[in-house]
């Protein structure tokens, strides 16, 4: 009953309303899309980066922690790693005790984490759009069934339910799709940014790690038999 009471709504509305209808729907449709994808990515992220740091503090040696970083394709801090590895096999053995040479790694570090953030947050900003966009759609839709009630009741000249019935029906139903696509887009724009802090703040404190390792082993060779995380 409820069910056939909606789209009865719907169907009555006017085309102003059922486009309004139609674009909070398929906003809708696609922050639900997004939230999905990005909790799926986050959640696989997240899991990644526990697995690569467990392998990168247990293994022996840089080379061998390359290697097996090569599982970790979903892991932001994996890849951050094989950037820093691979910058420091540019330096030479000289050159691994210079500061100057020591600021590339960093450089390269940091570049790749920016890089990470920028991928973990693309297209999150429409969730905030969904969220500050769409009640003003719903409302534009209540305005505009309002109007057509008042128009409705000038045009017969009698104020009855069954006049105003379908603009103040179309009014409701906009107002609660802008609602209903407004509340889960700001709930979890905020819940996504929460996550993303946290995957940022792992690969802040891994790049400082690793570059404070690669300047307590700059006097030795890299890829030695020592614990990489040593």
């Amino acid at each position: 009953m409820l069910q056939n009471g909606v789209f009865d709504l719907i169907s009555q509305s006017g085309p102003i309303g059922k486009l309004v209808l139609a674009i909070l729907m398929i906003a809708s449709i696609f922050s639900w899309a997004l939230i999905f994808s990005k909790l799926r990515l986050l959640k696989k992220a997240s899991w990644e980066n526990t697995e690569f740091l467990n392998v990168f503090w247990n293994s022996r040696s840089m080379d061998e922690v390359l290697i097996k970083s090569e599982r970790f394709d979903r892991s932001p801090v994996a890849r951050i790693f094989k950037n820093g590895a691979r910058e420091l096999k540019k330096l030479s053995d000289s050159s691994q005790g210079d500061p100057k040479s020591m600021d590339n790694v960093g450089r390269a570090l940091s570049r790749s984490a920016n890089s990470e953030i920028a991928d973990l947050e693309r297209n999150v900003s429409w969730l905030a759009t969904t969220a500050s966009a769409t009640p003003f759609i719903g409302l534009f839709g209540t305005v505009w069934g309002i109007m057509t009630s008042f128009q409705s009741i000038g045009a017969s000249g009698a104020a009855n339910l069954a006049i105003v019935a379908p603009g103040i029906s179309e009014a409701l139903i906009t107002t609660a799709m802008g609602i209903a696509a407004a509340v889960p887009a700001v709930i979890a724009y905020n819940h996504i940014l929460v996550k993303i802090k946290r995957i940022a703040i792992d690969m802040d404190c891994f790049a400082q790690d690793f570059l404070n390792i690669v300047h307590r082993r700059a006097p030795n060779q890299p890829g030695t038999s020592s614990k990489a995380g040593t």
